[in-house]
């Protein structure tokens, strides 16, 4: 181990049976230095990182060499009672997913508390409430004492995370291995807490190793990057170096597939406008003859009581939405979580009736019409679902679940052959399970069912938020390409700007029920009007922004 080196692996191998699950991967990292492991699902970047902390399960089998400075010499194969020496005090772990690494059972406070307990065992009860407190208010938690008193599912997700950056850092490790700590967080709440984790191994000089499937958010936080495919590291380097002229082709498909970035300009910076550009935000997109017409467009719902005193608070979901959306556009709708998008896409599919507004389709009014005469409506309209397994029965083969939405199955073979060959898959597939699948080629299965009833209006909710870089934007440029092919009309629901621009001609963007902006994507992404848009805009990870 060279000077200054906090972590050294060398030739590390992961077997199970006779597979190889990672094949000699070798890295270092040194001091207060910050390296990015990327690659997609399946390449091995969170078996590194379990391998690195002894987590890997007892069905797997490890060699080579984990070295920690100051540590006891090779990890691999060391007894549990090493690795948890090291645990905490040399290396700890923020996981992806808060709500699974977090105790359901247990308030937060106690958790934080534990992590202290087990590290600082000559702390009393009240120091190891005040270094509680101490800790969430760290990592910019509003109230500690209340989010010490409340149990995980009470918290956000955001929340939830800096929860787990806070045990992470309870007892000032020296290396932090954060494993796709944003993924599933909206834009803005993602800037903050990669802006959280920045901050936090600043300020304490702690290593990190992020890994993540997300390139601009390498670029982002660190300085050097390891590219990973199959288990093997295939490219390596400082980050500027690695992304302006990759040598792998695995690496340049990664950055091409990248380049959806919701705003940047030649300089790498988003081209925003100043609010003394801004006039006043539009409102809804007319046009002469449209296919899709809401106006005055609500929901509210019933609340939940606060008290057995007063009555149930109600719920505005969506607030006086109108926009047209003309025959064969491409209309994306762009909102975090809670913005009222998942409402939306309800009362247009006439799955919810609205409480107060218009929608018109082809003329025909279709809110609170009776399900006797949406009969042509539902044939005309179409959705693509955010998680395809989820969508998908795992117990019918691909040609049933194709052939599901048609009513007269005569010659339903071939009209399954011909949609598995329009979207890139072979006739024979229909023979197999769900299961049988990758993530791409599922939704590419949830795109062929909803297209084999020729609708005239495809919504596709979240369809790529689900999948790899590189998928996705398969996925996306096949969407784009149907929709030219068969001429289809498109709303297509996201809370990722890139995506939206990728496909969109016009795009509407949602916040707390209200659509706060609406127009043409590259005016809107360009010269956003409402500082709303802006604050997504500026949240958004750019490719090619420096660390720092």
């Amino acid at each position: 181990m060279t000077a200054g080196t906090l972590l050294t692996v060398a030739d590390l191998t992961v077997r199970t049976g006779d597979r190889t699950l990672l094949d000699g991967v070798g890295f270092a990292l040194s001091a207060g230095e910050r390296l990015g492991l990327i690659g997609e699902s399946g390449s091995g970047k969170s078996l590194t990182a379990l391998s690195v902390l002894g987590l890997l399960p007892d069905e797997l089998h490890a060699s080579g060499s984990i070295v920690v400075d100051g540590g006891p010499g090779n990890l691999v194969g060391a007894p549990e009672r090493v690795w948890t020496s090291l645990r905490g005090d040399d290396i700890a772990m923020v996981f992806q997913e808060p709500m699974t690494a977090l105790n359901p059972l247990m308030r937060v406070g106690r958790q934080v508390a534990e992590m202290i307990e087990l590290h600082q065992r000559g702390t009393d009860r009240a120091g190891r409430r005040a270094a509680t407190l101490d800790l969430l208010a760290s990592v910019n938690l509003p109230d500690p004492a209340r989010i010490a008193r409340s149990y995980p599912h009470e918290l956000s997700g955001g929340q939830r995370q800096r929860v787990l950056i806070a045990i992470a850092m309870a007892n000032r490790p020296r290396v932090l291995i954060c494993d796709e700590p944003s993924t599933a967080l909206d834009v803005t709440v993602q800037a903050q807490i990669l802006d959280l984790i920045d901050t936090t191994v600043r300020d304490h000089d702690t290593s990190l190793l992020l890994i993540t499937h997300d390139l601009a958010v390498v670029s982002q936080l660190c300085e050097r990057v390891l590219v990973m495919r199959d288990g093997r590291i295939v490219e390596s380097g400082p980050v500027a170096e690695v992304f302006a002229d990759p040598q792998h082709p695995y690496t340049r498909s990664l950055l091409d597939a990248s380049t959806l970035g919701p705003g940047s300009s030649a300089s790498g910076e988003h081209a925003v406008a100043s609010p003394e550009e801004s006039g006043p935000a539009p409102v809804f997109n007319e046009q002469p003859r449209p296919l899709v017409s809401v106006r005055g467009l609500g929901r509210t719902y019933r609340g939940s009581r606060s008290s057995l005193l007063r009555p149930p608070e109600p719920v505005h979901a969506l607030a006086d939405a109108s926009f047209d959306i003309g025959p064969g556009q491409r209309f994306g709708v762009v909102g975090e979580s809670g913005s009222g998008k998942s409402t939306l896409i309800r009362l247009l599919c006439a799955l919810d009736t609205p409480t107060t507004g218009s929608i018109r389709f082809g003329g025909q009014e279709v809110a609170g019409a009776p399900e006797r005469d949406l009969r042509g409506f539902r044939r005309d309209v179409s959705i693509v679902f955010q998680d395809p397994m989820g969508s998908l029965d795992p117990r019918m083969r691909v040609g049933e679940i194709v052939a599901e939405p048609l009513t007269d199955r005569t010659g339903a073979a071939a009209k399954v052959a011909e949609m598995l060959i329009a979207v890139g898959l072979e006739p024979d597939m229909a023979r197999r399970h769900p299961h049988q699948f990758s993530g791409g080629q599922r939704q590419r299965i949830s795109i062929a069912r909803a297209l084999i009833t020729s609708p005239k209006f495809l919504v596709a909710d979240e369809p790529v938020s689900a999948l790899d870089v590189s998928v996705r934007a398969q996925v996306l440029d096949l969407l784009a390409r149907l929709v030219r092919e068969y001429q289809l009309t498109l709303l297509l629901v996201s809370h990722d700007l890139a995506v939206v621009r990728h496909v969109c001609e016009v795009v509407a963007v949602m916040n707390r029920g209200r659509i706060v902006e609406c127009g043409p994507t590259e005016d809107v992404y360009e010269r956003p009007r409402d500082p709303y848009t802006r604050t997504l805009i500026g949240s958004a990870p750019i490719l090619g922004r420096p660390a720092g």
